[in-house]
């Protein structure tokens, strides 16, 4: 396995990619650099419950298996690269906003931009107001070169087997059983149809099922912005966005691994290798 590591990214890739899937984990990173700590009203752990902990483990085995994974290093918190590249909030920054900033999305009316003003409980996370400046610097050294690298792998996984599927890695709060009429241990988001076949969608909601985990699809979430900007299914690109409930394999306090964690990342290991040896009629 070959593995390049960056300020920005990991990427583990196999010594020969054998099957059209790419990996990625946008939120899983935790280098949390003091610089920004010092800005924050939060403490450390606060700060961290806007991760997607530990979900980079849970898909370790993908290169194993055939398949490139990349990690983003830095944290949700400092920087989103699951929205576009200018989702901004004004009430963030001391200064006007440059006008091709969008600043009305439902993200950012939510205080969840490409710069998060919150984490996920609502916290504001800054003392103080920011300047653009910090802005346009996280902007040009995270968020473009993570997608630079991306967009590569899609590229050559296209170019290599004439189609790419991109697997979206999350994980999802305990508190997303407000708005479900059951538990739910995995949310499949596919843009309800629009970012990847749904041969594609079937097959892994059927395996999980098998595996005995509780499946939903596209609620309450449908997949983000890597999703939507991603797939297209006519062009030979799928994408498809799987949320894993945090409560099936952490403590969501304390943010730690439960005895259960080997349980859940066993059974996304035999998702994987299950993708990597079904064939796709797309």
């Amino acid at each position: 396995m070959d593995k390049q590591v960056t300020h920005v990214f990991e990427l583990d890739q196999p010594n020969i990619q054998t099957m059209p899937f790419v990996f990625s984990s946008p939120h899983s990173g935790r280098n949390y650099q003091d610089s920004f700590v010092n800005t924050s009203k939060l403490d450390s752990l606060t700060l961290r419950r806007s991760e997607d902990s530990f979900v980079d483990e849970l898909y370790a085995e993908a290169p194993n298996c055939g398949a490139p994974f990349l990690k983003a290093l830095f944290p949700r918190a400092y920087l989103d690269p699951n929205r576009e590249a200018y989702e901004l909030d004004q009430r963030m920054f001391l200064e006007p906003l440059p006008n091709f900033v969008n600043t009305t999305s439902p993200r950012v009316l939510a205080g969840l931009g490409t710069l998060p003003r919150v984490i996920a409980n609502g916290d504001e996370i800054y003392k103080d107001k920011l300047r653009f400046k910090e802005a346009k610097h996280r902007i040009d050294t995270f968020y473009f070169p993570y997608h630079s690298v991306l967009k590569d792998l899609i590229k050559k996984t296209k170019l290599k087997f004439g189609k790419c599927i991109l697997i979206d890695c999350h994980s999802m709060p305990s508190s997303v059983e407000v708005h479900c009429s059951k538990n739910i241990d995995i949310v499949l988001g596919n843009k309800h149809g629009k970012t990847c076949a749904n041969e594609l969608i079937q097959f892994v909601e059927n395996h999980l099922k098998e595996l005995g985990l509780t499946v939903s699809r596209n609620h309450p979430y449908a997949g983000g912005y890597t999703t939507k900007h991603y797939g297209d299914p006519s062009n030979n690109i799928h994408a498809l966005q799987i949320e894993i409930s945090r409560a099936s394999y952490m403590n969501e306090k304390t943010i730690t691994r439960k005895a259960e964690f080997e349980i859940m990342k066993n059974k996304i290991s035999d998702l994987i290798y299950a993708l990597a040896n079904v064939k796709f009629n797309f």
